[in-house]
C-alpha cells in the first residue's frame, strides 16, 4: 500500500518522517490553530469556509503564516491527491491543516535561519476508522453527559480560536468515561448553561422548535451553520437560547453536529432518555437535508466504513 505524505514546511514528506520539534511553540506553549475538512467523494467540503477560519485564528494569535488561502487551498489539494491512491477509490478523508508559530523564543539558538518561520502542516487520514467505529450510533444513538470540568468563559478564552491548547477538553473526555462508557462530554459554562461537545455542537428540540447555545463560549461550527440554514429551509423554527441540563434532559429529541460526522442524535443525556430514545422526526429531516447539501449520506457511509473494517479484521 502507497504510504500516505504529508506536506511539511514547503516539503512533501512520508507521514512517518513529518516531526515537529521539541521546541516549537505548539509544543510549548500548546500554540498552534488547526482545522479539520471531510472529503466527500474525495473532494474537500466547504475547505474555503474551514481555511478562513484557520487564518481568522492565526491572525488572533499573531501568527503569519506565510502563504495566502489561495496557496493554502492549493497545497491542500495537491496534498490530498499526493494521497488518493493509497486507499479505495470510495475513501473519503479527513484533511488536518496545524499551523505554529515555529521555533519558540528562547530556544531560537537551536534553529537556523532558514528554520526560523511558522511550522505549517497538511495532512491526509482515511474516514474508515472514525466513521466505521460510529456506525452503530447512527441507528442507536449516542450518550451524552455533563463533566465536572467548565467550559472556558469567552471573557478569558477566545472560543472562536481553534487552537490544540485544549486541556480543558481532554479532562472533560476522561471524566464523561469514568460517569458513562463511551459516552460524550458536553461542557457548561460557569452559568451552568450549555455549551459544547469537545468534538461538536449541541441543538434540543423542545416543543417543535430547534434550540442551540449561544455562541458566547463555544466555537460555531462550519456544520452547525449548514443545520441552522436547512431548518430555514425546512420551515423549522430555529433559536440561539440558554440550555440548561435539565432542558436537555426534557427535551423531545437532541443531537450533535460535526464536521466529519454529520448529525448523530442522542439517546440518552446525563442517564435519563431522551424522548424515547430512538431518532426523532426534526433530527431524521435535518439528517436527510444535510446528507443532500453535503453530498453524501453519513450513517450509509459509515456503515459500509464497518463493513470494511470488519472484513480486513
Amino acid at each position: 500500500m502507497t504510504q500516505r505524505i504529508v506536506y511539511f514546511n514547503g516539503l512533501f514528506v512520508p507521514e512517518r518522517e513529518a516531526r515537529v520539534s521539541i521546541y516549537d511553540s505548539a509544543l510549548v506553549w500548546g500554540d498552534m490553530a488547526y482545522e479539520v475538512t471531510r472529503t466527500v467523494r474525495q473532494r474537500p467540503f466547504r475547505l474555503r469556509d474551514h481555511l478562513q477560519r484557520l487564518l481568522a485564528s492565526l491572525s488572533a494569535l499573531r501568527i503569519e503564516p506565510g502563504m495566502s488561502m489561495d496557496e493554502l487551498d492549493e497545497i491542500t489539494h495537491q496534498t490530498l491527491a499526493r494521497n488518493l491512491p493509497s486507499e479505495a477509490a470510495d475513501m473519503d478523508w479527513n484533511i488536518v491543516h496545524n499551523v505554529s508559530r515555529g521555533p519558540a523564543a528562547g530556544f531560537r539558538d537551536a534553529f537556523s535561519a532558514d528554520e526560523l518561520r511558522p511550522t505549517v502542516i497538511v495532512s491526509c487520514y482515511p474516514l474508515v476508522g472514525r466513521l466505521g467505529e460510529l456506525a452503530p450510533a447512527y441507528d442507536d444513538g449516542i450518550d451524552l453527559v455533563v463533566p465536572r470540568q467548565r467550559a472556558m468563559p469567552g471573557d478569558l478564552w477566545d472560543d472562536a480560536i481553534k487552537t490544540r491548547s485544549r486541556l480543558h477538553f481532554q479532562l472533560a473526555n476522561l471524566q464523561a468515561s469514568e460517569q458513562r462508557s463511551g459516552a460524550w462530554a458536553v461542557l457548561v459554562d460557569v452559568d451552568g448553561f450549555l455549551t459544547e461537545c469537545t468534538s461538536g455542537n449541541v441543538f434540543v428540540v423542545r416543543g417543535g422548535e430547534l434550540l442551540t447555545p449561544h455562541t458566547r463560549n463555544l466555537l460555531p461550527g462550519i456544520t452547525r451553520r449548514l443545520v441552522v440554514e436547512s431548518a430555514a429551509k425546512l420551515g423549522v423554527t430555529c433559536r440561539e437560547a440558554d440550555l440548561t441540563p435539565a432542558d436537555a434532559s426534557a427535551a423531545e429529541e437532541a443531537f450533535v453536529t460535526s464536521t466529519s460526522i454529520g448529525i448523530l442524535h442522542a439517546r440518552t443525556f446525563e442517564g435519563a432518555a431522551v424522548g424515547d430514545g430512538r431518532l426523532g422526526p426534526v433530527t431524521a429531516r435535518l439528517r436527510a437535508a444535510l446528507a443532500e447539501e453535503v453530498g453524501v449520506d453519513f450513517a450509509a457511509q459509515a456503515r459500509a466504513y464497518a463493513a470494511r473494517r470488519t472484513k480486513h479484521g
